[in-house]
């Protein structure tokens, strides 16, 4: 059984790879191959455009794929998802379609586009989206640099943005935010419904997951003396609860937990204050629940 898959090329392609690696997979790529060799014998890897692989997906040339919801949406991909994997480029947030116009631009909300020109790369999420708000706009396609088309080409555009900061660089300010999109795992329905694949798929998915949730997470561990244990456990936020182990000092046990890395700075000195000695804290590569 060979499980094909097709993983983001462009500017998700190193977010992925990355994620594929601490999901415990080892990927060999050269910058002009478009077949990444694998360590796993059951996996055949297959570098596409993110826009084109739910359509593959879909079609059977490939059995699954890492792409954007907001890309299965707008080819209306008959596809089963698997799993909604909370990453992009530069972060582990979702991404944001938006409606952005000049700053100088009368157009206050999307009933101001009313007769005006879009440009994005969404066009068909664009126009139901302008269809449920009752408003007539002419939608264009744009091959690239949308922010370059207001005002000239364009009354407004709808791109692509996580932070922001290229839209106001432009001059560019967001009316309102269109369509949120997450990086998803997709399976073509024939391939989901193959014994075999299947659970290739959803062994992917159960690593690719533990992979992203190690992302906010870290371990810590620390030697306490029994008198202190109440203290401790008490500023320990546990994924379920410490383990503790004893030492081969009566009076000492070991204590071990998981917490969120973005606490761990505040709570290490507060640890040290209520009597834990020798903190070790070290990083995650999978936490599967």
């Amino acid at each position: 059984m060979i499980l094909k898959l097709a993983l983001p090329a462009g500017s998700l392609k190193e977010a992925t790879f990355t994620l594929m690696k601490k999901a415990g997979y080892v990927i060999a790529n050269t910058s002009r191959s478009y077949y990444p060799r694998i360590d796993d014998p059951e996996i055949e890897l297959m570098l596409v455009r993110a826009q084109e692989i739910p359509r593959y997906v879909e079609s059977g040339a490939v059995d699954a794929g890492l792409t954007g919801a907001d890309w299965t949406a707008e080819n209306n991909a008959k596809v089963h998802k698997v799993a909604e994997l909370v990453y992009a480029k530069q972060g582990l947030g979702p991404v944001r379609w938006v409606l952005a116009v000049p700053e100088n631009s009368t157009i206050r909300s999307i009933k101001d586009l009313q007769g005006k020109r879009i440009a994005t790369e969404l066009v068909s999420v664009v126009k139901e989206y302008l269809d449920k708000k009752g408003v007539r706009a002419k939608v264009e396609f744009s091959w690239g640099a949308t922010e370059a088309k207001p005002p000239h080409l364009a009354d407004a555009i709808v791109e692509l943005t996580e932070t922001g900061r290229s839209l106001q660089a432009n001059n560019l300010r967001i009316v309102e935010t269109i369509f949120l999109s997450t990086t998803v795992l997709i399976s073509n329905l024939k391939a989901w419904k193959d014994a075999g694949k299947r659970r290739k798929i959803e062994s992917l998915d159960l690593l690719l997951q533990g992979a992203l949730l190690a992302e906010t997470k870290v371990g810590l561990k620390m030697n306490v003396q029994r008198k202190d244990l109440r203290k401790i456990l008490a500023l320990l936020p546990a994924l379920k609860k410490p383990t503790i182990a004893p030492l081969t000092d009566p009076k000492w046990l070991d204590v071990e937990t998981i917490i969120q890395e973005n606490v761990v700075r505040d709570i290490i000195p507060r640890l040290k204050m209520a009597g834990a000695q020798g903190i070790i804290e070290y990083p995650l590569n999978k936490v599967v629940l």
